[in-house]
């Protein structure tokens, strides 16, 4: 409200409560104007009511919200619903032009503001996180595998000769499947196995890159957030090779923000080796929905040039989102969530291990994992372990991971994978995992145990039964009526297995 304005209001309201009311207003003035000096995280989170008024303190600034504007072209952001425009806090052009997502838009000054700011925050709060040396980032309206697509699209421009992608094998389909809509060939690097982990063959890396030639090769595509077993990609011994031989190190950092094990990676391997661009998804790390990730590097230049990679503008939503979100948790904020995720990592390890070993299984040894842990499900090999992860999904348990020890072949991208989820052909043991995730309770660790507990126990019990059945081979001498009783109990014996079995087993506190 500027002087004017209140000092006509002083004529109808007394002028101590404007000067007043005045005062309340240059505070929130205050913090967007420290906002976009520093353009840095907060140190404490905002409330709802200063996000909103700086958003809508944006949002006027957009032409489609001009007094009188008038729009004659074929977007000019016309918001139909008015449930959409409140959605987006009237917020319509998006980001970006059609030349590069980070340019700014004349039509769109309040969004251009909040893309540069959103921007910044992402690099403040990577900082944080440990990776002290970043240098660019930017969020992109895209889930990790299609920021990746972007990344190694980026590459082809210096690579234009090169048709290989050295991957060091994690069962997850969008990495694998980036590699391919990028239009390179992966080259999977099989992982090795160090006790229970499964670690990067950093040998079998080197020897490709001499056996396909180096300038044959777009990139190498190395991961540090993944489930267990698998462990962090050897980031530093990557970025070392890659760094000799003059070859491009793309990182797949999906969830590794929140985790300073995987932040503290980045940075050593930046440090004494080479990393072109790590990538990051925004809801994994910031509890923001899904549709969002964050391209970030150590060279200003060549993220910049990712960014003009991008064709067309692009949704603002994401970035609205994170923008939200940042403020309000401020840096206090977000760094007790990390604080507190280390602590449920530690309470859900422990609690996990007493649970396996009251049911004969046990821990698997996974220290190079942080976030993922595993236990494993040793029981006859007729047994069909993954009915377990359907029973916990049943009992409205999530996220949990049940790897058979023999799943057969899949098939991705016309190319064949053994036992696909193990990331290995030939694990030594079936096994369940479970990940302790920014935002986790103990409440939620305390649920998901007891009910892993039930679960166990009730397939243990199951399985006894159906092993120690008794034989439907009845001797010729034995009485009728006797036979016909014991057909009846078998029956009902195999009834309630079946009940105990079924995929129609809804009950939750079972």
């Amino acid at each position: 409200m500027n002087s004017s304005v209140s000092a006509l209001c002083e004529q109808l309201v007394s002028v101590g409560y404007i000067q007043q009311g005045n005062q309340a207003r240059q505070g929130h003035e205050a913090k967007l104007k420290e906002l976009l000096q520093h353009r840095k995280l907060p140190q404490e989170g905002w409330d709802d009511l200063t996000i909103e008024l700086v958003l809508h303190e944006l949002a006027v600034m957009d032409s489609n919200n001009f007094l009188g504007n008038c729009g004659v072209g074929e977007r000019e952001a016309r918001l139909a619903s008015q449930l959409v425009a409140k959605r987006h806090y009237r917020l319509g052009h998006g980001i970006g032009r059609s030349g590069d997502i980070t340019a700014i838009q004349p039509k769109a000054a309040g969004s251009s503001v909040l893309m540069k700011i959103t921007n910044c925050l992402a690099r403040d709060v990577i900082k944080l996180s440990g990776v002290h040396s970043v240098k660019n980032c930017f969020v992109v309206p895209v889930a990790t595998g299609m920021a990746l697509v972007l990344c190694m699209l980026t590459i082809k421009q210096h690579r234009p000769q090169a048709k290989y992608v050295l991957w060091p094998r994690i069962d997850q389909k969008s990495c694998f499947k980036s590699i391919v809509t990028a239009g390179f060939q992966p080259v999977i690097i099989e992982n090795v196995l160090e006790g229970d982990e499964l670690r990067t063959d950093v040998p079998k890396l080197s020897e490709q890159i001499d056996v396909l030639g180096r300038e044959n090769i777009a990139c190498v595509m190395s991961t540090t957030s993944c489930f267990a077993p698998r462990a962090p990609d050897k980031l530093e011994e990557i970025a070392k090779l890659c760094k000799e031989n003059n070859i491009p190190h793309l990182v797949n950092n999906a969830y590794g923000i929140q985790a300073s094990k995987c932040t503290h990676l980045l940075e050593q391997a930046a440090r004494v080796g080479r990393i072109d661009a790590f990538v990051q998804s925004t809801d994994k790390n910031f509890m923001v929905p899904v549709g969002g990730s964050i391209i970030a590097g150590f060279d200003k230049n060549f993220i910049d040039e990712i960014g003009k990679m991008y064709p067309g503008r692009a949704s603002s939503t994401p970035t609205i989102d994170l923008f939200i979100t940042l403020l309000s948790l401020g840096s206090t904020g977000y760094m007790k969530l990390l604080k507190d995720r280390k602590e449920m990592f530690k309470y859900l390890k422990n609690a996990l291990s007493s649970c396996a070993e009251k049911h004969g299984q046990e821990l698997l040894t996974i220290n190079n994992n942080q976030i993922s842990m595993a236990m494993t499900l040793r029981y006859e090999e007729s047994v069909n372990v993954t009915e377990i992860g359907s029973m916990l999904f049943k009992r409205f348990v999530s996220g949990t991971r049940v790897i058979a020890k023999d799943s057969g072949t899949k098939e991705i991208c016309k190319r064949s994978f053994v036992n696909f989820g193990a990331h290995y052909n030939n694990y030594p043991c079936s096994y369940l995992t479970a990940a302790a995730g920014i935002g986790m309770t103990k409440t939620d660790v305390d649920t998901f145990i007891n009910r892993l507990d039930k679960v166990l126990a009730k397939f243990s019990n199951s399985k006894c039964e159906i092993i120690k059945q008794p034989s439907e081979d009845v001797s010729t001498n034995e009485d009728t009526s006797t036979t016909s009783k014991d057909k009846l109990t078998n029956d009902k014996l195999n009834t309630s297995i079946n009940d105990v079995l079924s995929n129609d087993d809804v009950s939750v506190n079972t």
